[in-house]
């Protein structure tokens, strides 16, 4: 605290045009910390990818918390139906994705889309909540037939819009899924990840920020005889003093 006051007292001894030209300086110092604050604080938004291996079978189901916070966000369920009449007997088994609350996820007419590496997710897709069909098998009279987008894929990607503290964000979920004659459906949950900046878009497969930029520390030369710079300024009391003994000299 001592060595603050000196400091002060030492800038109020300047000759009065070079406390205007301190005061400037001071300025433009506080502004500059500001946007380093800004570019900082934007830096460290980034992508939260876990790696996973979870298993879904036959009459299994899964929920699936993206953020960790708690908070189920989707259901990845896998259900078999077996159904009698006094004619003929009918079964089917339904890989289902059922959304919590108000998530979505990225649609088409077969229900949730299996995403390949790359597409983009974000709120230019088309999205629904609810439960979401991604593979069914129906068999009966011995015949089976199989449906939906997530028929023996690999590698593919749900796409997931959900809210964070009442903001959007995007996320996705990778899954293998097998399906088997007559009447086995197996799904494997491989890894996930969201988008921790609010309405930004997020790639299928993406684990890391495109703009995790480092940021250097700024590398400051000896004082010369030259006029108070942002450089000399951040060395504090320090880079007062050398510099007004510049200036002693030089005069």
């Amino acid at each position: 605290m001592r060595q603050r006051v000196r400091s002060t007292e030492k800038v109020r001894n300047l000759a009065p045009p070079y406390q205007q030209q301190l005061t400037a300086y001071a300025l433009a110092a506080a502004a500059a910390g500001v946007s380093i604050l800004a570019l900082t604080a934007r830096s460290e938004a980034e992508i939260v990818y876990k790696q996973a291996h979870r298993v879904i079978g036959d009459g299994a189901s899964f929920n699936l918390d993206l953020t960790g916070d708690g908070t189920v966000d989707l259901t990845i369920e896998n259900k078999h139906h077996h159904h009698c009449t006094s004619d003929f007997c009918s079964s089917s088994q339904f890989l289902n994705l059922k959304m919590a609350g108000a998530n979505q996820v990225v649609y088409n007419v077969y229900g949730a889309v299996a995403m390949k590496p790359g597409m983009q997710i974000g709120a230019k897709n088309v999205w629904r909540g609810g439960l979401q069909n991604m593979a069914v098998m129906l068999g009966s009279f011995g015949t089976s037939g199989v449906g939906g987008s997530w028929v023996n894929v690999n590698n593919r990607y749900v796409g997931v819009k959900f809210v964070i503290k009442g903001q959007t964000h995007f996320g996705w979920a990778r899954l293998n899924v097998k399906v088997q004659v007559p009447q086995i459906i197996t799904a494997t949950l491989t890894g996930y990840a969201y988008e921790t900046i609010a309405n930004k878009p997020i790639t299928a497969g993406q684990t890391k920020g495109p703009d995790n930029t480092a940021i250097e520390e700024p590398t400051f030369a000896a004082p010369s005889r030259e006029p108070l710079t942002l450089g000399v300024l951040a060395l504090g009391a320090r880079g007062l003093s050398i510099w007004r003994r510049e200036e002693m000299l030089a005069g």
